[in-house]
């Protein structure tokens, strides 16, 4: 499954939601500098969707905050499912 998401670091906790333009918007608990921010979205992906921590993937947007993540092993169908619970 392919996440398309706009990430906000230095949030006072993280949380998933859906923003305007159609990607999730992610508020994350950690500071933008030396990568803290973008593995505190991997593994707080990997609890949403129950996976491990290695099958959560930065595909693209590493210092930006739009980003492109991919999560293995969750089907298309059950990634639908976890994100509409995260969508109310």
């Amino acid at each position: 499954m392919i996440l398309h998401l706009q990430a906000k670091p230095n949030a006072r906790r993280n949380e998933l939601k859906p923003g305007p333009d159609g990607r999730w918007l992610v508020r994350l608990a950690a500071p933008p500098q030396d990568g803290q921010a973008n593995a505190v979205l991997l593994a707080f992906l990997a609890e949403i969707f129950g996976v491990p921590k290695r099958d959560v993937l930065l595909l693209s947007g590493h210092t930006a905050p739009f980003k492109k993540v991919e999560v293995t092993g969750v089907s298309e169908e059950a990634g639908a499912a976890i994100l509409a619970r995260h969508g109310t």
